[in-house]
């Protein structure tokens, strides 16, 4: 569907993404949902390709595009059909990497940035809790100075990434007697230093090629040029990037959505019952029409949503929107999906049946559909 907020370079760029997925991803990613990860080497080549640097500046290998493009990204790799390669990539380019791009001094993107464009770095972010998701004022974790530096002690949870990437970036209390929304800062925490450990690897209904971690901090020493921006804006950091990671879970959640609409049409037009084929059915013709039409409309929300962020317009209420919408309705469509493919819908490690166990959480993850409305609400 022609979107007018797509131009040439975008439309080259996802034709780029999308034959890639196609050649180098679909043929080759079964293996990735038994082993939990995504391969070193696949990471690497397409940070080569450029796909991890379509928001980078050009001084650092980047293309210097906004948050269309990463809607562009997501949507396209939505369509492997592979959730949890499709958010080991968006964990790393569209929840860690923008904390370094927008808020870093320039000594920290001169350390980060040009090794997470290339995939040679992979980044997570650790914000969630066991007791703090989308209440982010409610975290626990600490940060203390100390000396110099600076000590981290707290546990973060459900974190992409966090078993094999190479640095995270930490959101900790620094200010225990600041407002609970004011007392908040960020922090950029490799692999390996003093005090970070892996506290377990988590196993999850899907998104199964993802590594996801809970994440322990015990006296956990990073030295005091680790601090990301200013101290106590985490917070107001973390909300301002809420809505790019809310667009690219929408932009997923529409290619997945999309690509099981292509997958069951194709079924329904070949399997014969009661003389016919399926797609002769009125019925079911008509349940797919309108699994379209729910696609066509949340994808132009989204794509009106990060014009609006690409040009500073306060959008927390379209974003809120979509990220309702469209978590909700990649859901609905798998369902249709699903049950039209009858008795092969419900055999692991077919197509549908993997795009539907992975789809349940884009009505949880980044900010759950109670969440989203109550935005919505509040500005209505």
């Amino acid at each position: 569907m022609t979107s007018v907020y797509i131009d040439e370079d975008l439309e080259a760029i996802r034709s780029q993404i999308r034959h890639y997925v196609e050649r180098e991803i679909v043929p080759n990613a079964e293996p990735w949902e038994t082993e939990g990860m995504v391969p070193r080497e696949v990471l690497r080549q397409m940070g080569s390709l450029g796909f991890f640097g379509l928001r980078a500046p050009k001084e650092y290998e980047g293309i210097g595009l906004g948050a269309i493009a990463s809607v562009v990204l997501a949507e396209e790799l939505g369509r492997s059909t592979f959730g949890g390669f499709t958010i080991t990539v968006l964990a790393h380019t569209d929840l860690a990497v923008p904390y370094i791009l927008r808020f870093a001094s320039d000594d920290m993107k001169e350390r980060y940035l040009p090794a997470m464009v290339a995939g040679e770095t992979i980044g997570a972010l650790a914000v969630t809790e066991p007791d703090a998701g989308s209440d982010v004022a409610a975290m626990r974790t600490t940060a203390k100075r100390d000396g110099r530096g600076w000590v981290i002690n707290g546990a973060k949870m459900f974190i992409t990434n966090g078993v094999h990437g190479d640095m995270v970036v930490v959101a900790a209390r620094t200010d225990p007697e600041a407002k609970a929304s004011r007392g908040i800062s960020m922090f950029a925490v490799d692999k390996g230093a003093s005090g970070f450990t892996v506290g377990r690897s988590l196993h999850k209904m899907g998104w199964k090629s993802s590594d996801t971690a809970e994440l322990v901090f015990e006296g956990c020493r990073v030295p005091p040029d680790a601090l990301i921006g200013e101290e106590s804006q985490g917070f107001y950091y973390i909300m301002q990037n809420f809505q790019n990671e809310r667009l690219v879970l929408a932009g997923q959640s529409l290619g997945e959505a999309q690509r099981a609409v292509e997958i069951t049409i194709d079924h329904l037009r070949s399997r014969t019952a009661f003389g016919g084929v399926l797609w002769d059915k009125q019925a079911v013709r008509h349940r797919m029409a309108w699994a379209q039409t729910k696609i066509d409309a949340a994808r132009e929300l989204t794509y009106r949503a990060a014009w609006m962020e690409d040009r500073g317009v306060d959008c927390v209420r379209e974003v809120s929107e979509v990220k309702a919408l469209v978590g909700e309705t990649v859901n609905e469509v798998l369902y249709d999906c699903v049950q039209f493919h009858g008795g092969m819908g419900y055999i692991a490690e077919t197509e549908v049946e993997r795009l539907y166990r992975d789809a349940r959480i884009q009505s949880i993850g980044g900010g759950a559909t109670e969440v989203m409305l109550e935005e919505v609400a509040k500005r209505m």
